[in-house]
């Protein structure tokens, strides 16, 4: 399998041009092999929520708490459903051509890669401002609940931290949708430099042909890289022990039942659904 392509300048100099689309078929392949594996798993694992008894116990301390608890302010979910349509159509327009389908895909390709990038800015001013910063980073602390968490998933009912508002995989999720989606941003908006537009001037040579090679084939490899992330974030959306998790994105709130079920009440302070934004 080759990784990438290459091609000739004016000059004859061999140049980088782009990924070989290639990876495209490995991502979409490995995608649907990590639903397959991951299904499977779920079939033996011991799950990580508490249970029955434990929570019952716990509704009993924490009866203060309304009955409906605020997880997503209305704004991070306008945010979420923006980037999602717009992520859906940057990769329909990226590589539906490539399958065979053709159409006039660049001018719709370039408008929801401002909108992506434009929702990233403004989740990223909200997220500093307005929400809690560092629910969603992870770092060395999280070390003691990661192997907390792995022995539960095994059947060993061992002491540690329960998750805060984002569980360990939404956090990992996190970051790595932050990296690609970052890259795919960036070299995306240098690449509006060779696409007619009404923004700006057409600028083909504002990098060099080897920068440009370079720049394309980072695009390539955080696209074809979004093809398997977004494969397995629909998944974890539409699994029926993670459905409570999917309406919370819909509308904003999940059950005191669940919140106690799956989060530590000490490491995510829950207000009600009509409380402030900040949470």
């Amino acid at each position: 399998m080759d990784f990438l392509t290459w091609g000739r300048n004016p000059w004859g100099q061999e140049i980088l041009t782009h990924i070989s689309w290639d990876l495209l078929w490995a991502s979409l392949f490995a995608g649907l092999m990590f639903l397959v594996a991951h299904a499977s798993y779920m079939i033996l694992s011991a799950h990580r929520k508490r249970s029955a008894a434990e929570t019952d116990a716990l509704e009993g301390a924490y009866k203060h708490l309304p009955e409906r608890i605020e997880r997503h302010t209305f704004m991070a979910r306008m945010f979420h459903w923006v980037m999602a349509a717009s992520m859906f159509v940057l990769l329909f327009t990226a590589f539906l051509p490539i399958a065979g389908v053709r159409f006039a895909w660049v001018e719709w390709h370039w408008i929801a890669g401002l909108v992506l990038t434009g929702s990233i800015i403004y989740h990223i001013i909200h997220a500093t401002f307005f929400l809690d910063f560092w629910s969603i980073w992870i770092g060395p602390k999280d070390i003691p609940e990661f192997k907390a968490e792995m022995l539960r998933e095994i059947g060993h009912d061992v002491p540690g931290p329960k998750s805060g508002k984002y569980p360990l995989g939404n956090r990992l999720y996190h970051m790595a949708i932050l990296v690609v989606g970052l890259a795919a941003a960036i070299s995306g908006m240098f690449m509006m430099a060779r696409v007619r537009n009404p923004l700006f001037t057409r600028n083909p040579y504002l990098l060099t042909d080897s920068t440009w090679g370079f720049t394309y084939v980072l695009h390539g490899v955080a696209g074809v890289a979004l093809v398997g992330l977004v494969i397995a974030h629909v998944y974890f959306a539409v699994r029926p022990e993670k459905w409570w998790i999917t309406k919370s994105m819909i509308f904003g709130w999940v059950t005191r039942r669940h919140y106690l079920e799956h989060h530590d009440p000490e490491r995510w302070k829950a207000r009600g659904k009509a409380s402030a934004a900040r949470s």
